[in-house]
């Protein structure tokens, strides 16, 4: 497997637990360094470390059901043992209140920033979704 197919399947296996609610890979798939960053799409928007971002990671994969995701026109560069993967990213959803007993179907139309790092194998290193109004 090439490179960019590594790093192309790490980024899927962190939207594929949002269909399969399989969490246990998504700490496998982030760097686990206090070098590792995050920006959201979704609050709190502030800068997030590995272990903040794993748990809202979880919360936000299991508040929605009937997830799914596409990957739109990925552009990988790769630097040794650094790569930046900026892509287009539709997510979609119900977003449930299981309190209320309600959901509310969402469409995320975003762009979505990778920085990964090959220690020994691909890791996210840094995350930056942004929706598009």
């Amino acid at each position: 497997m090439s490179d960019s197919e590594e790093i192309i399947k790490v980024i899927e296996t962190l939207f594929q637990a949002g269909i399969t609610k399989d969490l246990t890979q998504l700490k496998d798939i982030h760097l686990n360094d206090p070098k590792f960053s995050s920006f959201s799409d979704l609050p709190p928007y502030d800068l997030k470390d590995y272990q903040t971002t794993i748990e809202l990671e979880e919360l936000r994969f299991i508040s929605i059901s009937d997830y799914s995701y596409e990957i739109k026109n990925p552009k990988i560069s790769i630097f040794e043992d650094a790569a930046i993967v900026a892509m287009e990213l539709i997510q979609k959803g119900m977003l449930v209140d299981n309190k209320a007993y309600t959901g509310e179907h969402l469409i995320i139309n975003g762009r979505a920033t990778f920085v990964l790092v090959k220690q020994p194998t691909w890791k996210i290193a840094h995350i930056h979704l942004s929706k598009l109004e």
